[in-house]
């Protein structure tokens, strides 16, 4: 019996959820790396690297071939830079919504002291 989308779906984020991940894919946005280049642009290396490619290998996030004796990783479809994206505009209006409360909080404080002395500038 086949799996429930939402599990796939699940399984495939669970791989993303780890900062090291993410900015292993981010490396190769700008095209396949050795796992040298990788190691040095995230400052990650030896088997904590391998296990995080490993698990983006098989979650069919990267792929990975051997040339001599470097092995090159590049995105298995581009279209992850776009879900990063996404996450990142998600994010950022969600920030810019909580500032704003907190700028509304802000006022409310002063409000209740007297004038904003920011308003005096």
């Amino acid at each position: 019996m086949s799996r429930p989308v939402y599990e796939v779906k699940a399984e495939f984020f669970k791989v993303l959820a780890h900062a090291t991940r993410i900015q292993i894919v981010e490396t190769l946005r700008h095209g396949p790396r050795a796992v040298s280049h990788i190691a040095e642009q995230i400052g990650v290396g030896g088997s904590a690297l391998s296990q995080h490619l490993a698990a983006l290998r098989r979650a069919g996030i990267v792929t990975s071939q051997r040339e001599n004796r470097t092995v090159i990783y590049e995105t298995a479809d581009p279209r992850i830079f776009a879900l990063l994206e996404t996450a990142k505009q998600i994010l950022t209006t969600s920030l810019e919504e909580s500032q704003a409360v907190l700028h509304d909080l802000e006022r409310l404080d002063f409000d209740a002291d007297g004038p904003d002395p920011r308003d005096r500038i």
